[in-house]
């Protein structure tokens, strides 16, 4: 169950519970008060977290070593190549590879690749943004 409708059960426990108008105000703007308190602490604890994984990644690249700082490109590169085979080359050469060798060529997990570079590009640190800039949908 999401914090919303958690909310929703409590302000009808409120309208249930409490019968005066200006008590109910009160106690349902105490636990708007505690819901945005636990939402801020959720987001400065996001923000946090995505700092602190750009400090190392900061690190990373800056390391002389190939195997600590060319991961990224490696993995981004693998994956480019992956998405290229999947988008250009298998459809225009599958039919040709097919009639000389007789052998259809091997389709890739598309969805795989784009979770990995979706992951790199930071697209996941997207809902984070979302919030920061106020238009986050619930």
């Amino acid at each position: 169950m999401d914090l919303t409708a958690i909310m929703d059960i409590g302000a009808k426990l409120i309208d249930r519970v409490i019968p005066d108008p200006a008590q109910r105000y009160a106690a349902k703007l105490e636990m708007l008060k505690v819901q945005q308190s636990g939402e801020l602490a959720q987001l400065a604890a996001d923000t946090d977290l995505a700092k602190a994984q750009a400090a190392i990644n900061q690190t990373e690249a800056a390391n002389p070593s190939l195997l600590v700082s060319g991961w990224r490109p490696f993995v981004g590169w693998v994956c480019g190549l992956g998405l290229a085979y999947a988008f250009l080359i298998k459809p225009m050469a599958s039919p040709l590879v097919q009639k000389w060798s007789g052998v259809p060529m091997e389709a890739l997990d598309v969805g795989t690749l784009l979770t990995l570079l979706f992951g790199m590009l930071g697209l996941g640190g997207m809902r984070t943004v979302e919030k920061l800039s106020g238009v986050a949908r619930r």
